[in-house]
């Protein structure tokens, strides 16, 4: 047996599992798609945790719960008759050709052209605005629940798919400096709703600056806020190793366990 027919055996096991599990199980069978929602967004911070962390193991498992919400809301859907796993799967196949024309030339779009994955995405941003049912604003397709940081990444790469953008990485970095600038000016004058302005100014400066260099600031931060964790919490152990409370340590003291923590490279 080919791995592809492998695969294909597994799914079909995984979709005989979901639907028994569906009849038999009492938690199974009386969820809905708002009940599933919260545990799905938890099941996708789980797997982002595990890509994070380079744990092929837990992305393996984690992709696994992933899929395991996908096809329970196609379920949920062809009991109301609406749509069933077979249709998500067409659905799919059909954007993927139409929105890869320099792969499958025989779609209407086939005349577009990619060297490279700059123009891929270029060309995916036309392609939303001229699909049936797709995006009619550049910036319409960013999901208004994305996270900050995430979101403001998004709406700047789409406004450069379409020609939006400086000439180079210098022009945004010099932004970013005279964001620096406007929020000092805010903050020395007390005005903190321009200064929470401003505030957002940098950030999105900043996220733009890391854009342009091929930088992810999601991934940045996230590294430092494990970072500072590790860190924190060897200065913690530290403090009760010492018998004493960190409320009660000066901030020389914390900072003397902060930079053994550094030092063992934590």
């Amino acid at each position: 047996m080919s791995t592809r027919q492998q695969q294909m055996e597994a799914f079909g096991r995984f979709l005989d599992v979901l639907d028994e599990l569906r009849e038999k199980c009492p938690w199974d069978r009386k969820q809905t798609n708002e009940s599933l929602r919260p545990n799905t967004i938890e099941e996708v911070y789980e797997l982002c945790d595990a890509l994070i962390n380079e744990d092929d193991t837990n992305i393996c498992k984690e992709l696994g719960d992933v899929l395991l919400h996908v096809a329970f809301y196609a379920k949920i859907a062809s009991e109301k008759g609406t749509f069933d796993m077979k249709d998500v799967c067409d659905r799919l196949c059909e954007k993927l050709i139409f929105r890869h024309p320099h792969v499958f030339p025989q779609n209407e779009s086939g005349r577009m052209k990619a060297e490279n994955a700059e123009q891929v995405s270029e060309n995916w941003e036309q392609l939303k605005l001229r699909e049936k049912g797709g995006n009619k604003r550049v910036l319409s397709g960013v999901p208004s629940g994305l996270p900050s940081i995430v979101k403001a990444y998004r709406i700047q790469e789409k406004a450069r798919n379409v020609g939006f953008e400086w000439d180079d990485a210098s022009g945004a970095w010099e932004k970013l400096l005279e964001e620096i600038d406007e929020l000092k000016a805010e903050l020395d004058r007390g005005n903190h709703d321009l200064a929470e302005a401003e505030l957002g100014d940098l950030l999105f400066a900043t996220i733009n600056v890391a854009r342009m260099n091929g930088l992810s600031p999601d991934n940045a931060l996230e590294r430092t806020n494990q970072k500072f964790i590790r860190r924190f919490n060897y200065v913690e152990e530290g403090a009760i190793a010492q018998g004493l409370n960190l409320k009660d340590m000066t901030l020389e003291e914390m900072d003397a366990l902060w930079d053994e923590a550094k030092e063992k490279g934590l």
